[in-house]
């Protein structure tokens, strides 16, 4: 698969939105191996820009390029010659989108809409859109908005005409270590001595590493033919064993309380990954779930009605998780938790399992 990755993307003009968040850097990262023709990163963040361009270096076949989604416009100018697009620019965090809808309706929904259009204006060869696991029967603003943006992904396969442009997403789970990651605070939490905080002991996510998560959005370039839906395989968890195991692995001379604070606004106690209406007629490999859009499905039925949820998918124990977490290089070095009345304790603050 990695030679038939290098061989397709190599000598390729591609755009990633969203470029400087962590999915997009890893992304970018990956690309410049293959010697695409160019690369160009397209964020509203200039310090985020500043700071990747220092990481890579000053190469040759990289563009910055500062915007915005929402202007379409200035996404017609990013978009001139290139044939791939990789679509990772999004407002993610759950209780901002609950406070600020609007907003996320402006960069999830219509930022989406103008990428597809301009796409299709731009004679774009293949976008692959990525997309959470909180668009699956959404409660909250945001993951309501990305099921819109997968909505017009998928649907514009359908209403592309004599387009040659290509449409297909990737749905996530909680990428661990990437930014705004709950593990990142925790960690933070257990070095200035605690408290650690959850919102509910029964909460349960889907976890999935950076690269495991690059690595499925690039095979959906490779193989997507159009209109489909990737969907990785991955374990579940319960968030508070996350905590107790980064606790344990962090500061195992030290008390370190865990306190919680009650589910946020738009906050689910569990996920799903497909739903029961979607599963009957998804196709399944090793490592992943193919849905094609209910007109070009082409995979037998195959009788199940199951719910992909951290409801009915096994979740991992603590020895799994720190086994899990170990084997990916993913436990920090050892930092002892600087002990109680030394320095002031921050203030509990609200943790979202993002």
């Amino acid at each position: 698969m990695d030679k038939g990755l290098r061989e397709y993307f190599h000598g390729r003009r591609i755009l990633v939105t969203g470029g400087t968040g962590s999915i997009g850097r890893e992304i970018v990262n990956q690309l410049l191996e293959w010697s695409p023709d160019v690369v160009r990163i397209l964020s509203r963040n200039e310090n985020n820009q500043f700071n990747m361009s220092e990481q890579i270096g000053h190469l040759p076949n990289v563009r910055f390029l500062i915007g915005d989604v929402r202007d379409k416009e200035r996404l017609r100018r990013a978009c001139e010659g290139i044939e791939i697009i990789f679509h990772t620019a999004a407002l993610k965090h759950v209780p901002f989108c609950e406070y600020n809808p609007f907003e996320a309706v402006k960069t999830n929904v219509v930022g989406t809409q103008n990428l597809v259009e301009v796409a299709l204006e731009s004679g774009v060869e293949k976008v692959v859109a990525i997309n959470t696991d909180k668009s699956v029967s959404p409660i909250n603003t945001m993951g309501a908005t990305k099921l819109l943006a997968e909505k017009l992904v998928i649907a514009a396969q359908e209403y592309k005409g004599t387009h040659k442009s290509s449409f297909c997403s990737v749905r996530f789970g909680n990428v661990i270590g990437s930014d705004g990651s709950v593990m990142n605070t925790f960690i933070r939490q257990i070095h200035s001595g605690g408290p650690v905080t959850v919102t509910d002991p029964t909460m349960c996510r889907f976890i999935m590493t950076i690269p495991e998560a690059i690595e499925l959005v690039l095979k959906a370039a490779l193989i997507s033919k159009g209109g489909e839906v990737f969907i990785l395989k991955m374990p579940a968890l319960r968030v508070v064993d996350l905590a107790q195991v980064l606790i344990d692995e962090l500061s195992p001379r030290e008390k370190i309380e865990i306190i919680y604070t009650g589910e946020r606004p738009g906050e689910k106690l569990h996920e799903e990954l497909m739903t029961r209406e979607e599963s009957p007629m998804a196709s399944e490999s090793e490592s992943m779930y193919i849905l094609r859009p209910l007109t070009r499905r082409k995979a037998p039925y195959n009788g199940s009605r199951k719910i992909y949820s951290t409801e009915t998918t096994p979740l991992m124990s603590k020895d799994e998780i720190h086994q899990f977490l170990k084997e990916r290089n993913l436990l920090p070095v050892f930092k002892p938790a600087i002990a109680p009345g030394k320095v002031k304790k921050e203030q509990p603050e609200l943790t979202v399992f993002h």
